[in-house]
């Protein structure tokens, strides 16, 4: 039988490490890697989760530079980043324990250019530090990018000077591929946790919107009729449908102090969104006032029209407005049009289906604009259909609009088979959405007013 005999390893050579005792044995190098890996695992270990953990980049200026320094075995370390909001601005963190080398590493960083995608960078602060130091042996100064899709964000950089030992196995600091790999992982979590905090921001941001947005609907559909008025000759049916959270479109039902007369107006205000919804509410504010004048439709129109002059004209917007005053008594529907979609007319005992129009130009145009009016008398059957252009103008993706062709013939059909405004209207919608592509939803504000007399 053989006497077993240590095995004896001798380490002379780099990348690998020098050692001091010369007889040290497999089993305590193996021994002291296996530790050297536990003790690498749970600092990553650590980082990952203190990323995952951060709510904001200020936190994490603080983490990244010590965590680096400590599985890279550097004597320092330091992070700059870019700011997102200033392309030349840039925030910077160091992690050192000696004071004298920390004001070393903060002025040579200062001195750095802000383009931080230069490839010499590291020998940059290299020849920097060992001229503040004033040491003739090189610095060992070893830099990641930061990157976030593809853009570099910022750096990492891991320092040690020269000569120096890290413990009594370890004679001098060796940078290695190992440590180079430990250094980019690092630079690569903290690039998530940049682009998991913007998201964060983002998201936020998208939310307080929503909200917003949610507030603005619901301010909006309390503006709008809750019901329509009932007449003992006349029924009015109406639907206001958006395209988005917050629309332009414009109808109202408003009673004429004193009488007996009721307005029946619609509108709509050019654009989308949430500032054609403030121009519509403007709107209907300032209606409401000029109605309580009790002057005819040509006059309030054309009081309106100066009145909301100098605000759309700032905001180069315009709006639309046919406006109505039916009298239940007389049976007479007075008018005046804005440059509005002109309304149709079904007169039931001709059987004509014609339009309701008078000159006009758009409110907010012109100051001095002139307004005409005009009257009808409605008789039992008769039916007028107030809608805005989001109907005619829906496209069938296929470079088709609906059309007023189309609206006509659906309003015919409609008309000359129920007696029923609600049903009247209910089938004109169901024709219009069932002209839009399947699958997606209308591009413009529609809104549809049915007067129907009995």
């Amino acid at each position: 039988m053989g006497i077993f005999v240590p095995l004896k390893v001798v380490l002379m050579t780099s990348p690998m490490p020098q050692y001091n005792d010369p007889t040290l044995t497999l089993e305590d190098l193996v021994a002291q890697l296996d530790r050297e890996k536990r003790r690498t695992q749970d600092l990553l270990s650590s980082l990952s989760f203190a990323l995952r953990s951060l709510n904001n980049v200020k936190q994490l200026l603080e983490l990244v530079p010590l965590m680096a320094c400590r599985v890279t075995d550097g004597e320092a370390g330091a992070i700059v980043l870019l700011k997102d909001d200033d392309p030349k601005g840039r925030v910077h963190q160091v992690y050192c324990p000696d004071p004298v080398f920390l004001e070393h590493i903060q002025g040579c960083i200062n001195a750095l250019p802000s383009n931080l995608e230069d490839e010499g960078i590291d020998e940059q602060l290299t020849e920097c530090l060992s001229a503040r130091i004033g040491s003739t042996a090189p610095m060992q100064v070893h830099g990641a990018a930061i990157l976030v899709k593809n853009q570099i964000r910022g750096r990492l950089f891991v320092f040690s000077r020269p000569g120096r030992i890290l413990s009594e196995v370890e004679k001098s600091y060796i940078w290695t591929e190992g440590r180079f790999k430990l250094l980019h992982l690092v630079a690569d979590q903290t690039a998530v946790a940049i682009e998991n905090d913007e998201l964060t921001i983002k998201l936020k941001r998208r939310e307080r919107l929503d909200r917003e947005l949610e507030i603005g609907s619901e301010i909006q559909a309390q503006l709008l009729p809750r019901s329509s008025p009932v007449f003992s000759d006349f029924s009015l049916a109406a639907r206001f449908q958006n395209a988005n959270r917050v629309g332009g479109d414009y109808y109202d039902f408003i009673p004429i102090w004193g009488t007996d007369r009721w307005a029946v107006v619609i509108g709509d205000v050019m654009g989308k969104g949430v500032p054609a919804g403030l121009l519509m509410t403007m709107t209907r504010g300032m209606l409401r006032a000029e109605v309580l004048r009790q002057e005819c439709p040509s006059r309030i129109l054309q009081h309106l029209n100066r009145a909301m002059y100098v605000d759309l004209e700032n905001s180069s917007r315009f709006v639309t407005l046919f406006y109505s005053e039916l009298n239940p008594e007389t049976r007479t529907l007075c008018y005046a049009n804005a440059a509005h979609n002109p309304p149709l007319y079904w007169n039931a005992k001709k059987g004509e289906l014609s339009t309701l129009d008078t000159p006009g130009m758009l409110i907010g145009l012109n100051p001095h604009s002139e307004y005409e009016q005009s009257c009808i008398t409605l008789h039992s059957g008769d039916v007028v259909v107030y809608y805005t252009d989001g109907l005619t103008e829906l496209s069938n993706g296929q470079d088709d609009r609906f059309g007023e062709d189309r609206l006509r013939e659906a309003t015919r059909w409609a008309v000359t088979h129920h007696r029923d405004p609600q049903i009247i209207l209910d089938h004109i919608f169901s024709e219009v959405l069932a002209f839009a592509p399947k699958g997606q939803g209308i591009n413009d504000d529609m809104t549809l007013i049915i007067l129907q007399a009995h």
